[in-house]
This record gives structure tokens, sequence and C-alpha cells, in this order.
């Protein structure tokens, strides 16, 4: 199951944490000093609010502040990341059923763009859909999933264009202070309620020689839970 695979694939190398349930839809982190303060989760949450899925991650310092240089080029580029896995199926967020590990991610990438119908989005924080996998030719044991040349899956009326499964919506996504919020309508993702759910920063790379793997997780910056057990319910706001 994709919480087992998400397990072996990120939990070497990742701080070790622990958890306390400060409310039923929580997942809190210890602060650690190893892990920069733009990107050391102290909390993460999904919850409903009416007709809207909020998701939330709070850190020890300030959230967005810090992002990955500009190189000039796509091939090698460095995409920052905070992220959201899910035990959502690919099939209710527009792909085919069963690809792999649902995850949102807000990111930032200074060298390319990837916004939905040739927008521009490499000057701001913005939020994907991706899908994720093992790979073990990636440093974080994760990949976003490749589309392989002349395939053609589904895709959501967002995709980017771009030969992955990733997804380029334009749900409202805040940077405040500590925490980074992005609001998503419940009648696009109904399969919210009651997933499970953890939080991740890490980074992101481009494969330097456009080679599948493109896209590569190299670094996992922390895991809220620790071990990427899922261990987030989604749950109405209290």
């Amino acid at each position: 199951m994709s919480a087992r695979l998400l397990t072996g694939a990120l939990a070497a190398g990742t701080a070790a944490l622990w958890l306390t349930a400060a409310a039923a839809h929580s997942i809190e982190a210890g602060p650690s000093e190893a892990v920069q303060a733009a990107f050391d989760i102290i909390e993460t949450t999904i919850v409903t609010k009416g007709d809207t899925a909020v998701f939330t991650t709070r850190v020890r310092g300030e959230a967005g502040k810090d992002k990955p240089d500009a190189t000039g080029r796509f091939e090698g580029s460095d995409v920052y990341a905070y992220v959201w896995p899910t035990s959502l199926d690919s099939g209710e967020i527009g792909f085919d059923k069963a690809q792999g590990i649902v995850a949102l991610a807000v990111t930032f990438h200074p060298d390319f763009d990837d916004a939905a119908r040739g927008g521009r989005n490499r000057h701001v924080w913005h939020p994907h859909w991706v899908v994720l996998a093992g790979d073990k030719a990636c440093g974080g044991g994760l990949k976003v999933v490749d589309i392989p040349a002349g395939a053609k899956p589904k895709v959501p009326e967002t995709w980017p264009g771009v030969p992955l499964l990733i997804d380029s919506p334009d749900y409202g996504t805040t940077f405040k202070g500590d925490t980074v919020d992005v609001e998503i309508p419940l009648s696009l993702i109904g399969g919210i309620k009651g997933a499970s759910y953890d939080g991740v920063t890490a980074g992101l790379k481009v494969d330097g020689n456009l080679h599948a793997p493109l896209l590569c997780v190299s670094n996992v910056f922390k895991v809220a839970s620790g071990d990427l057990s899922l261990p987030g319910k989604v749950a109405p706001a209290e």
C-alpha cells in the first residue's frame, strides 16, 4: 500500500521526530535545528470547512522564505516543495486509477514554468497535484511518475503538457508568517473526506539529461510523522 512504499522510500535519512496528538486531525512534530527553519515542520493538517478542504503546514521559521537559486537552465534545476502525501487514488484527481501515491505540493522553481495553458508561474509559490512512485535512481527514493513517449494517459484539464503525472490547478494558496495554506473546493476532491495524510518538506531536481526519471525527490528536509505512516485523518475543523 502507498504508506508502506512511502515509509521504505523516505524513512532512511529523515531526522528522528516525535508525534503528538493535540487534535484528532493534526500531526505535530518537535522542532529540529538540523532542518532549515522555513522547512522545519511543526504541524500539518488537512481539515474540511463547509464546502472547502484546507491543507495547512506550519513551520518553525517563515514559510516560503527560502527558495532555490536560479541556474538559467531547465536541466538540473531545483524545486522546493511543501507536500501533503495522501491516501487518495490518482483517479480522484483526474488521472487513470492506481497510478501511484497522490500528493498535493506547493512548489517554487525559478528556472521553468509549468502552469496550465501555457501560463507563467516560475516567480511564485504555486500548487500542484503530483503522482509519486518509488525509484532507486532518486536520492529521496521517489519520483514524479513519468509519461512514456507516445503514451496517452488520462490527464486533468489543467495538466500543463509536460511528460509527468502532474496537474496545475489554480487553488488559493497563502503564505502568512510560519504557515502555508491551500484551499480546495470539496466538489473537486470529494474523496478527501476521511482520507489519510502526512506532511513533508522536500527538494526535487530535474534530471540533467532529461531522461526518466525526469523529476526526482532528491532531498527530504522533514517528515511530519517521522516515518511517513500517514497518521493524519481528514476531519471537519473544530
